[in-house]
């Protein structure tokens, strides 16, 4: 079976401000296979961590061949809890993009699993985030 481990991660310097995105994706061996960042501007956090987990999303459905299952890793509980269901959107404006990404995920037809994972262990994705910000300049 393909399984691809993603990690994401979003993060804003300021609540709201600068925001960027990072996503990491490897194989089931471990090897890094896809790698993105991405300045989005002015957010909160929890906008960027969702921000992250659609360019993670965009990505796979791309890339479909390539995998039979996908593992997503969150250093946001929040995000986590949310995308398993077991926590209510109570951001009215996140709602949407929450339903959005649900939607692509179910529309891959491939099991997909949710997991959070402490900060310390999330480095590569964290370290893209603050890459495009320090290359934003912020």
């Amino acid at each position: 079976m393909n399984k691809l481990l993603v990690f994401t991660d979003g993060g804003a310097r300021g609540n709201p401000g600068p925001a960027a995105a990072g996503v990491v994706v490897k194989n089931s061996r471990g090897e890094i296979i896809f790698s993105q960042k991405k300045f989005l501007g002015k957010k909160t956090n929890n906008e960027a961590e969702y921000a992250a987990v659609e360019l993670a999303v965009a990505w796979l459905e791309k890339n479909l061949s390539l995998f039979s299952q996908v593992e997503f890793y969150f250093d946001s509980l929040l995000v986590t809890k949310q995308l398993k269901g077991e926590w209510k959107v109570k951001a009215a404006h996140l709602r949407p993009q929450v339903v959005r990404i649900r939607k692509k995920l179910a529309a891959l037809g491939k099991p997909v699993d949710f997991f959070y994972l402490p900060r310390k262990k999330n480095t590569l994705a964290d370290a893209l985030v603050n890459q495009a910000l320090d290359e934003a300049g912020f």
